[in-house]
């Protein structure tokens, strides 16, 4: 079972160009900013979307590393970043997803002529058929 909160240590590193943060022990799990604030924000939806990815895929969430065992260069600090994932799971849950489809033509025409919303006929006529009146409830 995947937990609600996750608490794993970052190294901040100072660039001329920048701040990124990395995870070590969440590998391609990295963002960038040019402001400290920015780059924290940046940091935990990072994390959130990565985690998120691993329990999408049923992967094994690591435990955070200890911070005797991290090994910072000169240019890095190390830095707790912590998630909340009902949040997280709920945005990425809702965010809306492109689709693209197929219509007759003289349907279109018709539908715009009447300024038909596309995506809320399409959302309400998917719900209707699986039967999904409130998502969320």
């Amino acid at each position: 079972m995947f937990k609600d909160h996750y608490t794993y240590p970052a190294l901040i590193s100072y660039d001329n160009d920048g701040i990124s943060v990395e995870f070590p022990d969440l590998p391609g799990c990295l963002t960038f900013s040019n402001t400290i604030d920015k780059a924290i924000l940046m940091a935990k939806e990072a994390l959130a979307l990565h985690l998120s990815g691993m329990e999408d895929d049923n992967d094994i969430i690591p435990d955070p590393s200890d911070i005797p065992s991290i090994k910072p260069d000169e240019s890095q600090a190390i830095m707790f970043i912590e998630v909340w994932m009902p949040i997280y799971r709920d945005k990425i849950k809702y965010t809306s997803v492109k689709k693209t489809l197929t219509i007759p033509k003289w349907l279109n025409d018709i539908a715009e002529e009447n300024h038909v919303n596309f995506s809320q006929s399409l959302q309400n006529t998917l719900k209707e058929q699986l039967g999904i009146y409130n998502p969320k409830g």
